[in-house]
């Protein structure tokens, strides 16, 4: 199971075909749809569309009894203009893929056209393209569609690549890899005044300037421990941009994020009782919603074991430096019913940051990224006589 010279090219045109028409979280109908196309003479057993929105899953079945295996990968663009001046850059103003979400698909579509040409020994592989990573309820969707318990896997695997990393090695460890977050918008109301009487209003402008630093002063900044709690304030708005009008309204949009799932319901209450009480000391309403909620990712180690052998066996360097990682992905919740985990790819330790708007997936990791969940594949689905630590038909 290898891909051909062929295969690369051709991967990786599609790969920038899918680069030059990004689209964001909950709107990937087009690229949902260039996946199945692009996919559609490997045959797959079983082709499910539409899962958690735009997501897509192809099965591919050995008709023998064994382990359900699932790769994930990411199908959503950001709303980020592109400055990386790269051929191929997005033709869509406003929009493109500053995540390599082009990327990690790519290596899903590399997966498929191997399994379209081989299927595994045993059990049954799944390709899961979900949707709107980005905004956090992408992997909830899958998840809860009624028809992902017919493809229930027992491992789930995903890879994210990684920018500060040399190019082609790996990151990877047991236990949490990546932090629990969640959007917390409120919103505070009072009485708008003309600008000439303020005092015939209630102003939300004191209670603004003590929360905005009194937010982040309920992190506990200290990443080493599980203990780890932060809050970044990240938008502020007030009133109406007008100098005739004293404001009524306003809101702050922070970021809540911990180490660990249990923690956040305590950071949580203390934000809560924190906007509480300081919107009663300005005789202030006060609303908070939540958005773009996401689980700690905790890698098990029983998924974490196979990954190590098949990058020893690729030659593929790694380690657990770098890990685990303040950011957040909603990959988390595929490890509530299996045995999950992900991996970092490096991307470069040079290369333009993610999310920046000059930042490229590098087309050189589509192979590396293939050939190590191939191999996992192919040593847990091999023939059983291998015993799991050799790939069917290889030594």
């Amino acid at each position: 199971m290898t891909l051909t010279n062929r295969d690369l090219v051709e991967l990786t045109a599609w790969r920038r075909k899918l680069h030059q028409r990004p689209e964001i979280s909950n709107e990937e109908a087009e690229t949902a749809r260039e996946v199945v196309a692009f996919l559609r003479d490997t045959n797959p057993d079983r082709v499910l569309t539409g899962m958690g929105g735009h997501g897509v899953a192809m099965v591919y079945d050995s008709g023998r009894p064994g382990p359900t295996l699932l790769f994930r990968s990411e199908l959503d663009a950001l709303p980020i203009h592109e400055l990386s001046g790269v051929p191929h850059a997005s033709l869509v103003p406003g929009k493109s893929h500053m995540c390599g979400h082009d990327g990690h698909t790519t290596i899903l579509a590399a997966l498929g056209r191997l399994f379209g040409r081989a299927r595994p020994a045993r059990g049954r592989v799944v390709l899961m393209f979900q949707p709107a990573e980005e905004s956090g309820d992408g992997a909830a969707g899958v998840v809860g569609d009624p028809r992902f318990s017919e493809i229930a896997p027992e491992f789930a695997f995903s890879l994210h690549n990684l920018p500060g990393v040399p190019l082609g090695e790996v990151r990877l460890k047991a236990g949490t890899v990546n932090c629990a977050s969640r959007g917390m918008r409120i919103r505070l109301g009072g009485k708008t005044a003309h600008s000439s009487m303020p005092e015939t209003g209630i102003s939300p402008m004191q209670a603004v300037s003590r929360l905005m630093p009194e937010l982040p002063r309920l992190g506990q900044f200290t990443f080493a421990d599980d203990g780890f709690r932060m809050v970044t304030v990240t938008h502020a708005s007030m009133g109406e941009a007008v100098f005739g009008v004293a404001p009524g309204h306003a809101e702050i949009w922070a970021c809540l994020r911990t180490r660990l799932d249990d923690n956040m319901s305590d950071l949580r209450a203390a934000a809560e009782a924190l906007v509480t009480r300081i919107a009663g000391d300005h005789g202030l309403m006060h609303e908070i919603t939540y958005h773009e909620i996401f689980v700690a990712s905790v890698n098990a180690p029983e998924a974490v074991e196979p990954l190590r052998l098949a990058l020893d066996q690729e030659g593929v360097r790694h380690s657990e430096e770098d890990l685990p990682m303040r950011a957040s992905e909603d990959f988390g919740l595929f490890g509530r019913g299996a045995k999950s985990a992900m991996f970092f790819l490096g991307a470069g330790e040079a290369h333009p940051s993610l999310h920046n708007p000059d930042y490229d997936f590098p087309d050189d990791l589509i192979p590396i990224g293939a050939r190590v969940f191939a191999r996992v594949a192919a040593n847990l689905l091999g023939d059983e006589r291998a015993n799991g630590h050799t790939v069917r038909g290889e030594s």
